[in-house]
């Protein structure tokens, strides 16, 4: 059977078993959704590009524990959001401040972050650029949670058990994102009636 042909599961497997190259197929499955997950709920390349680096590592090392109580692609994104809970909250132990040549200083640690991104930023209009601002300073459960649902397109229930909470704290947590975006928002276009609401401000002003 062929690579392409076989599902996640039974690379997973196979990988979990020692055959070499199962879990690289994987990973090019499904790592563009994975890398805009890490980018969006983070807000920044190199924090991202770290997450996500860190997640499939855990994944390539943990493949044995994978229980198949759920999709691959789901076991995948909740390593992969952790990972970036994790670096969240870490950011908001030990903030960052800007440096003169816009890059970042960690003032707990004095280390240089800046310049080390895996690819250039696109080129972001004005609007996404306060959309994606706004985004950043929600809670990080929220932002996680606005992410998946109105960012990615994920179910309500894909996103609970990608977050491991219930699908009324994943609505809850969506609603409360929502309510706080529509007023750090309210002044685009207008702020008038027929504009969308927040979470359709999200879903297309947040993409790369």
């Amino acid at each position: 059977m062929t690579e392409i042909a076989r599902s996640d599961e039974e690379l997973l497997r196979a990988h979990a078993s020692g055959e070499s190259g199962t879990f690289d197929v994987i990973v090019r499955r499904h790592r563009d959704r994975l890398w805009a997950v890490a980018l969006r709920t983070l807000g920044d390349r190199e924090d991202a590009a770290d997450a996500l680096q860190e997640a499939l590592l855990s994944a390539h090392r943990n493949a044995a524990r994978f229980r198949g109580d759920a999709a691959v692609t789901t076991w995948l994104h909740r390593i992969v959001v952790n990972a970036c809970l994790d670096r969240l909250r870490r950011r908001q132990a030990h903030p960052t401040v800007p440096l003169p040549d816009g890059s970042r200083h960690d003032d707990s640690s004095g280390r240089h972050t800046g310049g080390v991104e895996p690819a250039a930023p696109a080129v972001d209009h004005d609007t996404a650029l306060v959309v994606r601002e706004a985004l950043g300073r929600l809670a990080a459960e929220q932002r996680a949670a606005l992410v998946l649902v109105d960012v990615q397109g994920y179910s309500v229930a894909e996103t609970a058990t990608i977050l491991g909470v219930a699908e009324g704290t994943v609505k809850s947590r969506c609603a409360r994102g929502r309510a706080k975006l529509a007023v750090m928002l309210g002044h685009l276009r207008g702020g008038g009636q027929g504009n969308p609401p927040a979470g359709e401000r999200v879903r297309s002003e947040a993409t790369e």
